[in-house]
């Protein structure tokens, strides 16, 4: 059975290189608590919904540490409301300006919809916050035929499969042969995995990889090419069924119809 679908998520993968608005709208939250963070540690649950990145950032042994020191006891569910209150704060602040769309996805977005393919999309951002995101990529040239925001699957985002159900009930799927799931966090691909659809991982502009669009730059293409690679083990570690480097990638594997099926056989074959 074909392919008729492509999944995308959003920041780090069609927009905002090195998904780069959450991670500093995170740092500012907790730093009003008095708490600081790693770029590395706020990165690691990045593409869950965004109140539970924040339970899972509460959860760092080193957090709940600092957490007793300043105030005596662990955190509460009052104080996750109140730092996603002040993260929605700061995100909405920078979102717009941090949801340009990535160097090559206008071109590649293009040539997969002239093959005929739906483009769908998921992401860890509420329905307000995609608003914004929306907005921007609209203008800069890149609008899916379906998005999907956790709050329309009762805020069972990522890791759960059930906003790529919705997007299959959308575009009526009949099988998870007819969809791939892109994504640029290890959250993307285990909402992949367990859908049952084949998942791929963008290392380029990832937030795995974690380096801004101007930081990227400044390489040398010797130093990219290794970040890259180190970026896809850590993917194929949680189970990546492919990594690309950027999504013209998608768009060349999509057209030589040679690849993808490849990949159906081995996935059937090792369920």
């Amino acid at each position: 059975m074909s392919v008729k679908t492509i999944i995308l998520d959003w920041a780090g993968t069609t927009v905002d290189f090195g998904c780069m608005a959450p991670v500093h709208a995170f740092k500012k939250a907790f730093r009003n608590k008095n708490i600081e963070l790693s770029n590395e540690e706020i990165r690691k649950p990045m593409g869950m919904l965004k109140i539970e990145h924040i339970k899972q950032l509460l959860s760092l042994e080193q957090v709940k540490k600092q957490w007793f020191e300043l105030y005596g006891r662990l955190s509460e569910e009052k104080d996750v409301l109140s730092i996603y209150q002040d993260f929605e704060k700061y995100l909405f602040a920078d979102l717009a300006e941090n949801s340009h769309l990535k160097p090559e996805t206008k071109q590649a977005m293009k040539k997969i919809k002239q093959l005929g393919y739906n483009i769908g999309s998921t992401t860890g951002y509420t329905k307000e916050m995609m608003a914004v995101v929306l907005n921007t990529a609209t203008m800069e040239g890149y609008r899916p035929d379906y998005v999907v925001t956790p709050d329309e699957v009762d805020s069972l985002g990522r890791p759960y499969p059930f906003m790529i159900f919705e997007n299959m009930r959308h575009f009526q799927n009949h099988s998870m042969e007819e969809v791939i799931k892109v994504g640029d966090t290890i959250a993307d691909i285990q909402e992949g995995k367990n859908a049952g659809v084949l998942s791929i991982a963008v290392t380029e502009g990832s937030s795995v990889m974690g380096l801004s669009l101007e930081e990227y730059k400044q390489l040398s293409k010797e130093e990219m090419e290794r970040l890259n690679q180190q970026t896809a083990e850590i993917f194929y570690q949680h189970g990546a069924d492919l990594c690309i480097k950027n999504l013209l990638e998608l768009a060349e594997l999509l057209q030589e119809h040679s690849t993808i099926p490849k990949l159906q056989t081995k996935k059937r074959e090792s369920a």
